[in-house]
């Protein structure tokens, strides 16, 4: 067999090379994570970073809510005159970008001190989102047979999947955004309310969630559209309650800046953002055909999502293109928040493992599980963004395993 017909048909892809492969990166990954624990000063690491570089605008942040300052957290001098006491004069700044909703775990996390706090947050969160994968592979709209699940090579991927470790290295809350994206598309068949309170839960990332409402609409799933719109609600006037008006007043100022400094300006780092929007900047593009594309980008996802969620297509590949498009069309996500697209391989493996797999999936949901450990380095050294471009074909290539299915039976071999 050529490689070309071997690439095609993901025969490569053995049980025993994928045990190997995902053994392999655990263990070199875990041992970064602890060679930077170990070449910290106990804040900071050897580069003179926070540990746990992102988690120290959510513990700054909840100093602030303890201290019953919370809207201050938005405003940038204050958010980093905060983070410069914690962890020295030479830190760098880290924005609060999210909404008051985040500020009840960002307060609690900070009644810690931060090394306990960064650790209680990360695995509490990972637990969750394994938990979260579990559920996805255990409901009955995958079809997995009892066989399929055991074994444990689940977990393992799930565990070793290199966004993980990113995700880890950067205290990032990208397990919390993957876990509700998960358990919300695992219960939305059985359990529409319980969906519907997870979804309403992705607020706190707002930017993640704006394909939720669109196909929660357009296939009239009312029960879970309605638990998620008061789940908003409840989380709103609990931030009215606790913080006041002035909370939110303060988010819509500091608005402005996330926009033109972080986004527009891309002070973050072109290579680290995965969209199109930091795509076509990365490569020169201007601001305005930077939004044209990402908006251009959004609107064929929307109509996709649209005609696959009104169609007879298997669930699984109605939810894994809901949790891929939730990274696609936002023009600001990082390589650590592809921990959502755990969900989505969840879906796409059980579905092939039952139904069978279309040519080039196996090896394209290979490459979409190994890029987040290269795609913020390749992207720096070529200028080529192989997450974003490894997300749209994976993204095509279940939109065509979907007019597939909604054609005839797959007569091919699920192995």
């Amino acid at each position: 067999m050529s490689a070309f017909e071997t690439i095609r048909s993901g025969t490569w892809l053995t049980r025993e090379r994928t045990r190997f492969i995902a053994l392999a990166v655990m263990i070199a990954s875990f041992a970064g994570l602890v060679f930077l624990a170990v070449t910290s000063n106990g804040l900071n690491d050897y580069q003179g970073r926070p540990l746990g570089t992102d988690f120290s605008n959510v513990y700054a942040a909840g100093t602030y809510v303890l201290e019953g300052r919370a809207s201050a957290a938005f405003d940038p001098p204050q958010q980093y005159a905060r983070e410069k006491a914690i962890f020295g004069p030479d830190t760098q700044y880290y924005g609060w970008p999210y909404p008051p909703y985040f500020l009840f775990i960002a307060g609690a996390l900070a009644l810690m001190p931060y090394l306990l706090a960064l650790f209680i947050w990360q695995a509490a969160t990972f637990g969750l989102y394994l938990l979260a994968i579990r559920a996805i592979v255990f409901s009955p709209s995958t079809g997995l047979s009892q066989g399929l699940r055991s074994g444990g090579l689940w977990l393992l991927l799930a565990a070793a999947y290199p966004a993980v470790f990113v995700n880890l290295g950067h205290g990032n809350n990208g397990f919390l955004t993957a876990a509700l994206f998960g358990f919300a598309l695992a219960a939305l068949e059985h359990r529409p309310v319980i969906a519907g309170v997870s979804f309403g839960l992705i607020a706190y990332k707002p930017h993640f969630g704006i394909m939720i409402p669109l196909v929660l609409m357009t296939s009239g799933r009312w029960r879970a559209f309605g638990a998620a719109a008061v789940t908003i609600a409840f989380l709103t006037l609990a931030t009215l309650i606790a913080f006041g008006p002035q909370v939110w007043d303060a988010l819509f100022a500091s608005t402005h800046f996330t926009r033109v400094i972080v986004l527009e300006a891309g002070e973050t780092g072109w290579h680290k953002i995965q969209s199109v929007f930091s795509w076509v900047r990365m490569w020169g593009g201007p601001i305005p055909l930077a939004y044209a594309l990402q908006g251009g980008t959004t609107l064929a996802v929307a109509a996709a999502l649209v005609w696959l969620w009104r169609s007879d297509a298997a669930y699984p590949l109605k939810a894994a293109a809901l949790a891929i498009a939730a990274i696609l069309t936002t023009p600001y996500s990082l390589d650590y928040d592809m921990t959502v697209l755990g969900v989505a391989m969840a879906f796409l493996g059980a579905n092939g493992l039952t139904r069978g797999f279309l040519p080039y999936e196996k090896t394209a949901l290979a490459f979409l599980w190994f890029v987040p450990m290269i795609t913020r380095s390749f992207a720096e050294l070529t200028l080529i963004p192989l997450g974003t471009i490894a997300m749209l074909g994976v993204f095509v290539l279940t939109l065509r395993h979907a007019m597939a299915e909604t054609k005839h039976t797959l007569s091919f071999s699920p192995r």
